[in-house]
């Protein structure tokens, strides 16, 4: 069974920075591809950022260039590093993992095991 366990999340001011961190039991992440996303009141789920069982990497646009995605495969921990936050960061991340080791970009039906979340509030 697949369990992923996020931490890390908090308030913090605009410009500032955060690190999540995944837990991940009953699977090895380096056999897939596991990513973030995020949930604001009243938005759907949306797409943060992945990693490949291969180590590439996608962001989205709004994040690109502020957040990196980095795994430890011996550890089995996935992490967000997230830099330069602004309020319209604000919302519940979750970590996923997908069925493949491939990102198809926009598949993100892929993914269909998640943990629980972690609030990140980032304040103006």
């Amino acid at each position: 069974q697949v369990q992923l366990v996020e931490s890390g999340g908090g308030l913090v001011q605009a410009g500032a920075s955060l690190r999540l961190s995944c837990a991940a039991s009953g699977l090895s992440i380096s056999n897939y591809a596991m990513g973030w996303f995020r949930q604001t009141p009243g938005k759907g789920r949306e797409f943060v950022a992945a990693v490949s069982g291969a180590d590439g990497t996608v962001y989205a646009d709004s994040v690109k260039g502020r957040f990196t995605i980095s795994r430890d495969t011996a550890k089995n921990f996935v992490y967000l590093q997230m830099n330069s936050l602004k309020p319209e960061d604000t919302a519940v991340y979750y970590c996923a993992s997908s069925s493949r080791a491939l990102i198809v970009v926009g598949r993100w039906k892929d993914f269909g095991n998640w943990g629980q979340g972690t609030q990140v509030t980032v304040s103006s």
